[in-house]
């Protein structure tokens, strides 16, 4: 697989990371994972599903870049060994691009990493991390990895339609803040109808 997909796969910011990359010297830190909550009692079973990317905030994120960032879905499909296929659906250059990883759970429940990472040479590590959900309506989850010795950290906003309330948005963004982010890291993805719907 060419590593210019896997990057998008895995980040799902594609060209926008890569500019940002570029102009971004000096990224924001990445919080340590101590900083970062964890929802209580994680429910595996309950998270799974289908979540529409409602939010998107990061260090190599910026407003400016991602004025025009469609929505894209993310399913979690929760197998026996209570890891996920996860699997991203994204309306690109005219088409849907899908893209699918494993999310291995480690100690604690609601923590995962990316399965498989040793095929991946130029990325050092992926922690996944669910910070906050009540399962039927939406989620924040913490996103950290090292890609070519550098660290990149995003949150997302997950939510079980397309549309969330305004203060469930405004949670979101003062928990990004609380990271370290700036209001231009943190983009709110345009509503679409192509490919999301379908599945």
């Amino acid at each position: 697989m060419p590593l210019g997909l896997l990057w998008l796969g895995l980040t799902l910011l594609g060209a926008l990371q890569t500019r940002a990359q570029d102009s971004t010297p000096n990224l924001i830190p990445v919080p340590p994972l101590s900083r970062v909550p964890l929802q209580p009692n994680f429910q595996d079973d309950q998270f799974q599903g289908k979540w529409y990317v409602v939010g998107l905030a990061g260090n190599a994120v910026s407003q400016k870049e991602g004025a025009q960032f469609k929505m894209y879905t993310t399913n979690y499909e929760l197998k026996e060994d209570r890891s996920y296929n996860v699997t991203s659906t994204l309306f690109k250059d005219q088409h849907c691009d899908y893209f699918v990883r494993t999310f291995v759970q480690t100690s604690p429940p609601g923590q995962f990493h990316l399965g498989n990472i040793e095929a991946y040479p130029e990325l050092q590590g992926y922690t996944v991390k669910v910070a906050a959900t009540d399962y039927s309506q939406f989620a924040m989850v913490f996103f950290r990895k090292v890609f070519q010795n550098r660290e990149f950290f995003k949150i997302t906003l997950y939510g079980r339609t397309k549309e969330l309330p305004p203060e469930r948005k405004e949670n979101f963004s003062r928990f990004a803040k609380s990271l370290g982010l700036a209001d231009d890291n943190i983009v709110f993805p345009v509503p679409i109808d192509q490919c999301i719907d379908d599945q």
